[in-house]
């Protein structure tokens, strides 16, 4: 339900939803995978030196040099999509196997009961509900413990959604929202911040302060936002369009207002001790996806263990969850391709080259800006923070000196114009992996999200300014 849907009479409503059918987030990727090979033909091919340092490829500013045209045939196309699906095995995976235990914890009751504790612990309205879940997940959000694998929360989401009637984008929003708000200041995130803070010669996780301000201030203003929507939703009597299971969830959850089971409650222990140990493990022995799809194996089957299921039907339960993520999962290795493309193509460091170009002329303030905006432009090509900290953090550290720019500063911009494009870029594995297991088409989504978006442009650009004002540091 997007806000132009809210301004929609019931019927008119219905109307529009029957004549138009959404596009597809497979042919949407599948367009751009084919225009990105296009562009492999047209944009002069380049490559900059680079050299490795601690397993880290960096680039030489001032290095880019033609190399002969790299045109991607059509049958590369398709081998690409391939490709992408293979290196993207870790998150498919732990996608499909948090289906998979989301499954048999609602088969115990374990998510129903939980779900209507939180969805009716406040008498007072929705706020608590968008200020726990949003909290929760900002933090773990700006620590980099969630960040591709936020597509693996999507499902609670939408059963809060469903048990508190609101529609389908405040699920979504409340997980994947709540945890891009502490992922765009990354105070702690080792593979955001700390990477571009060693690209750019910082101190580890310095600077944190400001950051830590400008995460609290994404935060107020995704709570703002949600808890607004809520409240229009309930102005207007707009409630969930839940399908048959949404609805047994919702039933379900209504229906357990009795207190939760000892086994429910060791279930759910057995789901929070987990997380707190995959937490520490990230922070303390750098765990990723693995461990992280380990880790949901293991509540599936404890959980199920410990509420008496046999394991024939723990088995059945988790591979019928699985199937149902397996849209979303797939979409992953589709938006790799296009990455994939561009590189084959050698045609994304030409583009970087461009972009730092327009910045050399440019006063500190407007050069730190344009730095936020080409970082947010890039990000559709390289769609992994990473990746891009590592192509873009060597050119832009010695452009911002030049400019009388500290490199707090332009640390803070790349990884700003990365943090809110996630949300609505197109080519993100991650996003479109969370709108085809929502069953929300990529322009319903943008039309509903795009006010917060501008919300967090406004907050970033400001606290560029502040850090070229204060001189942020340090150097």
């Amino acid at each position: 339900m997007t806000v132009a849907d809210l301004q929609k009479p019931p019927a008119a409503a219905a109307r529009a939803g029957k004549d138009k059918k959404p596009t597809s987030p497979y042919v949407l990727l599948f367009c751009i995978l084919v225009v990105a090979a296009l562009a492999t033909w047209i944009i002069p091919a380049g490559e900059f030196q680079r050299v490795m340092k601690d397993g880290v490829s960096f680039v030489v500013p001032g290095s880019l040099h033609a190399v002969p045209q790299q045109g991607v045939l059509p049958g590369r196309i398709f081998t690409a999509i391939a490709t992408g699906v293979v290196n993207s095995a870790s998150i498919i995976f732990l996608i499909l196997f948090t289906g998979g235990t989301l499954a048999v914890l609602e088969k115990t009751g374990t998510v129903a009961g939980a779900l209507h504790r939180l969805s009716g612990a406040s008498r007072s309205g929705d706020l608590t509900v968008i200020v726990i879940v949003c909290a929760i997940f900002s933090l773990l959000g700006t620590l980099g413990i969630v960040a591709n694998s936020v597509v693996a929360f999507v499902p609670l989401g939408l059963l809060i959604a469903s048990s508190m009637n609101l529609p389908v984008e405040f699920g979504v929003g409340l997980i994947y929202l709540g945890a891009y708000s502490g992922f765009n200041s990354a105070v702690l995130s080792p593979l955001t911040t700390g990477l571009s803070q060693r690209l750019a010669e910082l101190p580890l996780f310095s600077g944190m302060e400001l950051r830590a301000v400008v995460g609290i201030a994404f935060l107020l203003a995704t709570i703002a936002f949600l808890a607004l929507y809520a409240r229009r939703c309930r102005a207007r009597n707009i409630g969930a369009t839940m399908t048959e299971a949404q609805r047994a969830v919702s039933d379900k959850a209504a229906a357990s207002q009795a207190a939760m089971s000892g086994a429910q409650w060791l279930a759910l222990g057995l789901a929070a001790v987990s997380l707190v140990v995959f937490i520490i493990g990230t922070l303390r022995w750098k765990w990723g996806e693995p461990e992280m799809t380990a880790m949901f194996l293991i509540i599936a089957i404890g959980g199920g263990l410990i509420c008496r299921m046999g394991p024939s039907a723990i088995a059945d339960e988790f591979l019928r969850g699985s199937g149902k993520l397996v849209p979303g999962a797939f979409i992953v290795g589709l938006a790799r391709a296009i990455s994939i493309v561009l590189a084959d193509g050698k045609i994304l460091d030409p583009i970087v080259n461009a972009l730092s170009s327009l910045l050399e002329p440019l006063s500190p303030m407007v050069a730190a800006i344009g730095m936020f905006v080409s970082a947010a432009a890039m990000h559709v090509a390289i769609s992994s923070g990473s990746g891009e900290s590592a192509a873009l953090i060597p050119i832009f550290a010695p452009l911002g000196d030049a400019l009388h720019l500290t490199r707090q500063v332009t640390v803070q911009s790349v990884l700003l114009g990365e943090g809110i494009m996630n949300c609505i870029n197109p080519t993100s594995g991650v996003l479109m992996a969370v709108l085809a297991t929502s069953g929300i088409a990529y322009g319903r989504w943008v039309r509903f999200v795009l006010p917060l978006v501008g919300v967090w442009f406004v907050i970033s650009v400001v606290s560029l300014i502040v850090g070229v004002w204060i001189h942020w540091g340090p150097l």
